[in-house]
């Protein structure tokens, strides 16, 4: 179960979605680069670093979700947010949330359903070589699942609120992420795909940092790309493919 903590923040048409595991020395930089009448719903999926306490003395609404896993802070923080518009951004400072300002603007002005982010790292330590790959091969699999031609699966993106919950999604590991698109795509949604820039992260990596975890990932997305094809109560739009 998770629980929200609440301050009376001001009303916000976007909030930005942070899961958060451990994120306290990354939280001051990510925080200060929300967009000014944005809101940060930072997801604490058991931290003991003190990171929940220091995003809310940041401003941040915390939201407590006690089931570990990256799909399980994501969904939480999407169950929580309010905005019509809703923000997903990893916590750890390798992506900049100011960069999702022209995501939510093609949001509003009905050129896509659903932006996603093509991570462009900015060194070599940036993304390692092995978590590139397990992307890469993903990103041809969801095209031979759907036909869409995206190049990156990462957690940088953003969708309007209620469409988003109504694809239902179950996933509550690393395969949150592709179980989106993967349904977005089934419901015709038009999916566009933009280069941000991707920086070392600060601190440890969860989830893709080893050999393990990237491992872990690639089997958790594979077995999304296996779910047959779905269409979301409420239905969806003509599809496109994203831009290149």
């Amino acid at each position: 179960m998770n629980a929200v903590t609440t301050f009376s923040p001001p009303p916000s048409d976007v909030d930005v979605v942070l899961p958060c595991l451990n994120e306290a020395e990354a939280l001051p930089w990510v925080l200060a680069r929300i967009p000014a009448g944005w809101r940060a719903l930072v997801v604490d999926n058991g931290s003991t670093d003190g990171s929940a306490e220091l995003a809310r003395a940041l401003g941040a609404t915390v939201v407590h979700e006690e089931r570990r896993g990256f799909g399980a802070a994501c969904h939480a923080g999407l169950l929580a947010a309010t905005a019509e518009v809703v923000c997903f951004c990893d916590c750890d400072a390798s992506l900049d949330p100011a960069q999702l300002v022209p995501f939510v603007r093609e949001i509003r002005a009905g050129e896509a359903d659903l932006v996603l982010g093509r991570r462009r790292p900015q060194s070599r330590g940036a993304w390692p070589a092995h978590a590139r790959a397990g992307n890469l091969a993903l990103a041809r699999l969801l095209r031979r699942r759907t036909g869409l031609r995206l190049h990156d699966l990462g957690p940088l993106r953003a969708g309007r609120r209620v469409p988003l919950l109504g694809l239902g999604l179950t996933d509550r590991r690393s395969g949150y992420p592709l179980q989106m698109v993967v349904r977005a795509a089934d419901a015709g949604w038009r999916i566009a795909e933009h280069d941000v820039p991707y920086l070392p992260r600060t601190g440890a990596s969860k989830v893709t940092g080893t050999w393990r975890g990237t491992w872990q990932a690639v089997r958790d997305m594979s077995g999304v790309l296996k779910e047959p094809a779905r269409v979301p109560v409420g239905g969806g739009r003509s599809r496109s493919s994203p831009r290149p």
